[in-house]
């Protein structure tokens, strides 16, 4: 039996726009490349060698440790979530488009309904970044009336 691939002199059929005898890079069997062999296991040392290894680990934690919580690490998750969280407005932004009439006071407004609430946002994390802020520079000035 023949398959497509062969035909009755055996030789493999000619790539796609070749004309005549196959392409030599077709006639090689593909050579698998070796596999590196693992790293040798070594013994784990015996009395103070042992010690002195199980300190430079417990070092080597610490350093980890105190690089991990870093104020970069926190202000890129910061990033992260904020921009999770603007995706999601922008989604219920577009999702609430119909027009909404606003009354506060004397003033009355026609806008989309996410729009709305999105300013809503914005004037509640400005209150609260206010007041964050005053209470930080209440603390600092009482360190410095404490210190000095």
């Amino acid at each position: 039996m023949t398959t497509p691939d062969r035909r009755r002199t055996g030789n493999p059929v000619p790539q796609w726009g070749s004309q005549g005898e196959p392409h030599p890079a077709h006639d090689t069997v593909p050579v698998p490349e070796p596999v590196p062999e693992p790293a040798p296991v070594t013994p784990v040392p015996a009395g103070d060698d042992h010690d002195a290894v199980l300190a430079e680990r417990d070092r080597l934690r610490r350093t980890v440790a105190d690089v991990e919580h870093t104020r970069t690490r926190a202000t890129w998750f910061g990033v992260v979530i904020g921009a999770i969280i603007l995706v999601l407005l922008l989604v219920f932004i577009v999702q609430n488009l119909e027009s909404q009439r606003i009354e506060l006071i004397f003033w009355e407004v026609n806008l989309p309904l996410g729009v709305s609430l999105l300013i809503a946002a914005i004037a509640g994390a400005l209150i609260v970044a206010l007041i964050g802020g005053l209470r930080m520079l209440q603390l600092r000035r009482a360190l410095k009336k404490a210190a000095g």
